[in-house]
């Protein structure tokens, strides 16, 4: 499996080093899934539909957020124009040709009253989790089946993994009626850890293995690259992504920026990692 590239970039409120890996996984020839990771954006995109051409809608959405790449954070009026263009551009598409749904899971780095907050967004079953302290959130919460059956009691949340209908989603951009995505702001804080991932991920390790991983390995690629590695030996029957990143400093001072090495940001979206 080819290396996973690591990428660091300050900004004058934030310090950040991160990486992100996609995979077609073990049985599919395919990846519908999409992956964007640029400062101050990143975002996982889990597209669905096979033959109807998930992967196209996975793009479009993913699309919609590279106008927001740069060297300043963005705000959160302009995160709601990329979620509003993302369904557009699905939507338009699909008038042309049929084209599969997809997820969308991520954080965006804004300046609220000018410090900087992770805007966290999602629509359907791909996952962001924040680590902190030792302990693993998922901040996120799935538009799913069997996440509706757990919240109703009929399920208890151990035996969701293996639930008949767990690939079931109730929410996507692409699938019909328009339902709007979960938003949730956070301030970003110095030690945080996130996870931004597709269910290829959750649905082949546990949170408890994903939290060790993120505890024990300090390297955003060398997690990433682990938990990639721990789905695809489960057997990944979906395809994978993963963006891991880590805030290593806020609210720097001028002098704490002047030997740090920024790659271009082009460099920074995640390539298909093969075997």
């Amino acid at each position: 499996m080819n290396a996973v590239g690591e990428f660091r970039f300050s900004h004058p409120s934030i310090s950040l080093r991160w990486a992100g890996a996609t995979h077609p996984g073990m049985r599919r020839t395919v990846n519908e899934d999409s992956v964007f990771a640029s400062f101050p954006v990143f975002v996982v995109a889990d597209g669905m539909g096979g033959h109807a051409s998930g992967d196209v809608a996975s793009a479009l959405a993913i699309e919609a957020f590279r106008g927001l790449k740069g060297r300043t954070l963005a705000d959160v009026a302009c995160v709601e124009a990329s979620l509003a263009d993302a369904f557009e551009l699905v939507r338009e598409r699909s008038l042309g040709q049929p084209i599969g749904g997809t997820t969308l899971s991520g954080a965006v780095l804004v300046d609220v009253d000018g410090v900087a907050h992770w805007l966290i967004l999602n629509i359907g079953d791909s996952r962001t989790y924040l680590f902190a302290e030792g302990a693993l959130q998922q901040v996120t919460v799935d538009h799913s089946v069997v996440q509706e059956l757990v919240e109703m009691g009929a399920l208890q949340q151990a035996d969701a993994r293996r639930h008949p209908n767990r690939n079931v989603i109730t929410r996507a951009l692409g699938a019909g009626e328009r339902q709007p995505a979960d938003v949730w702001l956070r301030p970003a804080e110095r030690g945080q850890r996130l996870l931004v991932c597709s269910d290829g991920l959750t649905g082949e390790v546990e949170d408890a293995e994903i939290a060790e991983i993120l505890a024990d390995v300090a390297s955003p690629a060398a997690a990433a690259a682990l938990l990639l590695r721990r789905a695809l030996d489960a057997g990944a029957p979906d395809n994978v992504s993963v963006v891991v990143l880590d805030v290593d400093a806020v609210a720097l001072a001028d002098e704490d920026l002047l030997d740090t090495h920024v790659h271009s940001l082009d460099d920074t979206i995640p390539r298909e990692v093969r075997q």
